[in-house]
């Protein structure tokens, strides 16, 4: 794989080369063999330990199965784990590729599918973002495009009602633009090809967003400074931040995106370099390149394996790369904001769909030209949905081998008949393998609040304290929820295997509050697998249970634990709140923006005027 560096992007050396560690291809490939030969020698260390633990009472086939589970669960946390610690060593050095307050020339074009979403959230956000884009003084070259695909008719009449609002509101006639598709032809990823097709034309750049993305206007105008400083730089894509969270679930995962993921972001832009992430939202791409190098297949057969690609914005990503673009994520843009669902149900919904688009990768690994990583990263991709299949079949295994295990021959000796011969006793090595494995969970996370504490950063969540206190509460809750979410990734993987295809649900925003009959309803399959478990393992061999009952106690419960964690209800920032974020203590202007704008809105005056939705008139289109 060749990454050559381009001369004079984003530097003050004549050779081209930043300074910063991070940006040569030496560095990246270093970055890159140190996660994979330390995963790796982690991984086969462990795979050894359980090995000898197994071999006390001898070794069985179901003590080389369950061996190679570990050594597979155990490179994927680790490969985690070390992508948090590559982010420590590197955190410290932000870029920029734009000098000062340079001036940008090119066109933008912002993008914002909606899918059967709430109009009045949707475009109150992008009334935010134009009144931002006009305090940086370059309004004049950004133009919104909304991309409607909704279904139902009601809600495109109200689409049509309020872009009118949102026009006459902004004075936007020419700037913002809206238009429905007949027919939803390859989901997401062909109505970006769509706007491609018919106005790309226009545009030197496409800020692509999601219908819940909302963004700085300075934020967005650097992003385009940088990719006017880099000729090569085909896609920038930036960390969003989860904001407006209320439930319990959805503050815990809230608060995991703000402070964890910039850490583990960095350590992944470390190791991808220049042939880096699409995550589909809040990244800005150049046309050109996108136009000649996107075009998607629709893979033969049926889905979930065939037909229109769901998991698009990896497959993107790879295709730029190929065709020799930079795609690179930068960790040090702020003004970058989506939401995040509100229960565990909506998250698994979702879960599943990108379920299906991971596996649906598989097909892709061995597609001609992609450059070794891009695989690597369709790879990692399939990894983390099969991943808890190790997890559940080592459990398998194990309550399996008590079933299998060979009684213990005491007296191995014919002719030593007064002494017995007791088995080896290794149980030391199993506590040993288990603190290393839930080390690798805990450690990079604590390490993150002992940086942020250094660094100065905790103060943006409320304090060191608050920091070390919600990071704990955040380790224990992830534990608790863990196994249910071991089941519903099991089956997502399971349906897909069987041929179900997930299609394409519409996301559920604002308040996610379960009641306890419909979480019941979504998750009593889990209470009834927990229940049956513990009570086989119990007939089985009643010493086992109290080892499963971290796993099957959350499983029995989940109905309750589903419903408690989608409760919740905004409160006044306050700096010791379990799960403080920097932007509930310091909203960013374009929160506080598309908060105005919300509440104006909601007033009872100032009702739209006819437009299309009532006089049957088109709306206007794109210039």
């Amino acid at each position: 794989m060749s990454e050559t560096p381009v001369p004079g992007a984003g530097t003050d050396r004549p050779d081209g080369l930043s300074g910063r560690p991070e940006e040569g291809p030496s560095w990246t490939w270093l970055a890159r063999c140190a996660a994979l030969v330390v995963s790796i020698g982690i991984a086969l260390s462990a795979g050894a330990l359980f090995l000898q633990y197994g071999s006390g009472d001898g070794l069985q086939a179901m003590d080389w199965a369950r061996s190679l589970l570990i050594l597979l669960s155990t490179f994927w946390l680790a490969w985690g784990a070390c992508g948090g610690m590559l982010g420590l060593l590197a955190w410290s050095n932000p870029r920029s590729d734009a000098a000062g307050e340079a001036p940008i020339h090119g066109r933008t074009a912002i993008l914002v599918p909606v899918y059967n979403e709430d109009p009045v959230a949707v475009f109150a956000r992008i009334a935010a973002m134009d009144a931002s884009l006009a305090q940086t003084g370059w309004q004049h070259l950004f133009h919104f495009a909304i991309l409607s695909d909704t279904r139902k008719d009601d809600i495109a009449a109200e689409e049509r009602r309020w872009y009118l609002r949102l026009v006459a509101d902004r004075q936007a006639e020419n700037r913002i633009f809206y238009r429905r598709r007949a027919a939803n032809i390859g989901k997401k990823a062909g109505n970006i090809e769509d706007f491609i097709e018919r106005s790309g034309a226009a545009y030197d750049f496409a800020l692509i967003l999601d219908a819940d993305s909302l963004m700085e206007g300075a934020t967005i105008v650097e992003m385009v400074r940088r990719m006017e400083a880099d000729p090569k730089l085909g896609l920038l894509q930036t960390l969003p931040k989860i904001i407006g969270a209320r439930s319990r679930f959805g503050r815990a995962l809230q608060f995991s995106a703000n402070f964890y993921s910039p850490v583990f972001a960095r350590g992944l832009a470390a190791m991808q370099g220049r042939t880096g992430p699409f995550w589909g939202h809040n990244a800005m791409v150049r046309v050109g390149a996108f136009a000649q190098s996107c075009g998607l297949p629709v893979l033969s057969g049926n889905p979930p394996f065939g037909g229109h690609i769901l998991s698009h914005d990896y497959v993107e990503a790879a295709l730029l790369a190929r065709a020799g673009w930079t795609v690179r994520v930068d960790t040090d843009l702020e003004g970058s904001f989506e939401e995040g669902p509100e229960n565990i149900v909506d998250y698994a919904k979702r879960d599943r769909r990108w379920c299906q688009g991971n596996l649906q990768h598989s097909r892709l690994l061995m597609a001609p030209g992609l450059k070794m990583w891009s695989r690597f990263v369709f790879l990692q991709g399939i990894l983390a949905y099969i991943a808890p299949l190790f997890w559940l079949g080592f459990i398998s295994a194990s309550i399996a081998a008590i079933a299998l295990a060979p009684t213990p021959d005491y007296f191995p000796d014919p002719y030593q008949q007064l002494f017995p011969i007791f088995p080896h006793n290794d149980t030391a090595k199993a506590v040993e393998l288990a603190i290393g494995i839930f080390g690798l969970l805990l450690l990079p996370k604590l390490l993150i609040v002992g940086h942020a504490v250094w660094k100065g950063r905790a103060r943006g969540f409320g304090g060191g304290g608050t920091a070390l206190r919600s990071t704990l509460v955040e380790l224990l809750f992830s534990s608790l929820i863990a196994p249910v979410m071991l089941l519903y990734q099991t089956r997502s993987v399971a349906q897909v295997l069987f041929g179900l295809d997930s299609g394409w649900p519409t996301n559920n925003r604002g308040d996610g509050t379960l009641g306890s009959a419909e979480a019941w309803a979504n998750s009593r399959w889990i209470a009834l697998t927990g229940a049956a478990g513990l009570l086989f393992v119990w007939w089985l061999t009643p010493v086992l249970v109290a080892w499963l009952l971290p796993v099957g106690l959350p499983m029995l419960f989940a109905p309750q634990i589903i419903a408690w964690s989608s409760q919740g209800r905004p409160r006044d920032p306050d700096p010791a709140r379990l799960f403080t974020v920097p932007t509930e203590l310091a909203p960013s202007p374009v929160i506080l923006a598309w908060r105005h704008v919300l509440q104006g809105w909601s007033q009872p005056a100032g009702t739209p005027a006819p437009g299309p939705a009532d006089t049957g008139a088109p709306a206007p289109a794109f210039a």
